[in-house]
């Protein structure tokens, strides 16, 4: 936690108003800290006189894209889940009156647990370690068996097409962000389209799946909630799967909040037994086609790092920090390309 950062301040008179009238239980006056880290939609912890916590998540404040920071859509699906098996805080409120803090926000409940932020789990024993990846991977299975049409997100996204709208989107941003000639990612966006597996599967995707975005039990190494759903919607579920088995292959060099992960370490199922994991959670057989899945998650981080790069060389083209992630950049795409590779031979 951190004193509110400059950028992100706001009145907090016309807030403590509208709690009073929106939220039972709520008695002013308040504190108000920042949560720290990357999230790009500023998140609060609100403490109030009788000392119960709430956690406030709002847009940022200028100018946006659109479709950008939809706390909105966070609310929606964070609601829907309330009463299914995937573990999510409760939410309180949703407010569009921008006149309160400045942007839209909604409130939630505070959940108590741990974060845990490098997915070795260095400070664990080992039998910590399998039972956090155990935890996790029950909750990833339990999101993808959710019926969204039951609990009132048929209208979340798009059904069927969505790896395709992935490779569409992804290449046409890493063209207008390309500054250097990466010749793995030319093959890539070629290759992708032409060994796309069926696509018409369709679930609730989260987008952001890691153990990161994780609040884990304090006293026990149990999921007791599932952060930041910006970039969810309805999409294939092995792309999700794809996606938060990448630190099994992240280059060494870190970037962010994305780190590799040492799976020698006692305790770290290989990323064979814990696709085999899901797989049982959600009575598959097996996976065809896997090596597509993880070539699609390299290929979308680095048409996204290559945006940051790019952005940042608006700013300052000798930044160390825009090096790196153009680095990183190329280290994705040969990655990716290494699996291609490995996978025909």
């Amino acid at each position: 936690m951190v004193p509110v950062l400059e950028q992100h301040r706001f009145d907090t008179t016309p807030l403590v108003a509208w709690m009073e009238a929106h939220i039972e239980g709520f008695a002013a006056p308040i504190e108000i800290a920042q949560f720290q880290g990357g999230m790009s939609n500023p998140t609060f912890l609100i403490t109030d006189t009788n000392g119960t916590r709430y956690v406030l998540r709002k847009k940022p404040p200028g100018e946006l894209l659109p479709s950008a920071h939809a706390v909105d859509r966070e609310h929606k699906i964070t609601s829907a889940l309330g009463g299914t098996p995937v573990p999510v805080v409760r939410t309180l409120a949703l407010c569009e009156d921008t006149s309160i803090v400045g942007t839209e926000f909604f409130l939630m409940d505070h959940a108590d647990g741990r974060v845990f932020h490098d997915p070795s789990l260095p400070e664990s024993t080992a039998g910590e370690r399998a039972a956090v990846y155990d935890s996790m991977i029950a909750t990833l299975a339990a999101l993808h068996q959710v019926d969204f049409e039951a609990v009132g997100l048929g209208d979340y996204g798009r059904v069927g097409g969505y790896m395709g709208r992935q490779v569409a989107r992804w290449s046409k941003q890493y063209e207008a962000s390309k500054t250097d000639d990466l010749v793995e990612m030319d093959k890539l966006m070629i290759w992708l389209p032409e060994n796309m597996p069926d696509d018409s599967e369709t679930t609730i995707v989260h987008g952001d799946f890691r153990l990161e975005n994780l609040i884990v039990a304090d006293d026990a190494p149990d999921v007791v909630a599932v952060l930041d759903w910006e970039l969810s919607t309805l999409g294939h579920p092995l792309s999700d799967l794809a996606y938060n088995c990448l630190p099994y292959h992240w280059p060494e060099e870190s970037f962010g909040d994305m780190r590799g992960l040492d799976a020698s370490l006692p305790g770290i199922p290989s990323e064979e037994d814990y696709v085999a994991a899901y797989c049982r959670h959600t009575g598959r057989d097996k996976i065809e086609n896997w090596t597509f899945y993880l070539v699609l998650s390299l290929f979308r981080l680095a048409a996204i790092i290559q945006g940051v790069y790019y952005r940042g060389l608006q700013g300052n083209a000798s930044s160390p920090e825009a090096l790196l992630r153009r680095d990183l950049t190329q280290q994705l795409s040969l990655r990716a390309w290494e699996l291609v590779t490995n996978r025909s031979q």
